[in-house]
């Protein structure tokens, strides 16, 4: 039997298993790759609200990051919460002192969709260039308009930008995919019917992961991205999904 690919997730802990580490993990083991994870926030929350938060150390997170990528052949990293610009650029510079041909899947968390506060909004000024060191980024379209407001977009020559649907207006639940500075995909809803769902962006960005590392193309690993999304949007009417 083929050796299943190691992928490996930077998160916060959400003891809910919703969001972050543990549903990242659940993603992973669906998608048939070998899942790693790194702790990059203890938080108390569940489905519906997030209570508090505790970041662990940028040298923490980066130790072990650079253990495991030493012991391993890591094939695509998804990175969830960080604190700020910096936490983010040292995970970056490790991950690719590693191996620099890593994919890495950024789910920019700026805020959760109880209001509160992950990413230090102080530090988004020093985010360009490192976005363009990853090979996508995962917004939602609230994300979206904050870094498009502040200049901050990724050189889709450099890293694809996929623009989530579910806070859209207009084409509500159409996802948006753009890479080479100008290819443009668009991914519709196939299903009318989904349930909102406590880490629904954290499901699909490490769905996306799992395809990059086992080889399948960028536009090929989002569309698969979105099929899984929808299963599990569908899996039951509470805010903590099932995967199947």
């Amino acid at each position: 039997m083929q050796e299943r690919p190691y992928v490996m997730s930077i998160a916060g802990f959400d003891p809910s298993g919703g969001a972050g580490l543990l549903s990242d993990s659940k993603t992973f083991e669906q998608s048939k790759v070998m899942g790693l994870g790194v702790c990059t926030a203890l938080t108390l929350q569940t489905a519906s609200e997030c209570l508090s938060l505790e970041w662990r150390s940028v040298d923490e997170v980066t130790e072990a990051v650079e253990v495991l990528m030493k012991n391993y052949s890591i094939s695509a990293v998804k990175i969830g919460i960080v604190k700020d610009a910096e936490f983010l650029g040292r995970i970056i510079e490790t991950v690719k002192t590693g191996n620099p041909e890593t994919e890495i899947v950024w789910d920019p968390v700026l805020k959760s969709t109880s209001e509160f506060t992950f990413f230090d909004h102080d530090s988004l000024s020093k985010l360009k260039n490192i976005i363009n060191e990853l090979s996508l980024i995962t917004p939602n379209y609230n994300e979206y308009s904050v870094l498009k407001e502040n200049g901050l977009l990724p050189d889709t020559n450099k890293c694809s930008l996929l623009i989530k649907g579910g806070h859209r207006k207009e084409l509500l639940g159409t996802d948006i995919l753009v890479k080479n500075g100008k290819e443009i995909f668009l991914l519709p809803n196939h299903t009318t019917n989904c349930f909102p769902k406590h880490g629904s962006g954290c499901v699909l960005s490490s769905v996306i992961t799992a395809e990059l590392a086992k080889g399948e193309n960028m536009e090929t690993a989002c569309r698969k991205g979105k099929l899984y999304i929808e299963k599990f949007l569908n899996s039951n009417p509470t805010l903590l999904g099932t995967h199947s």
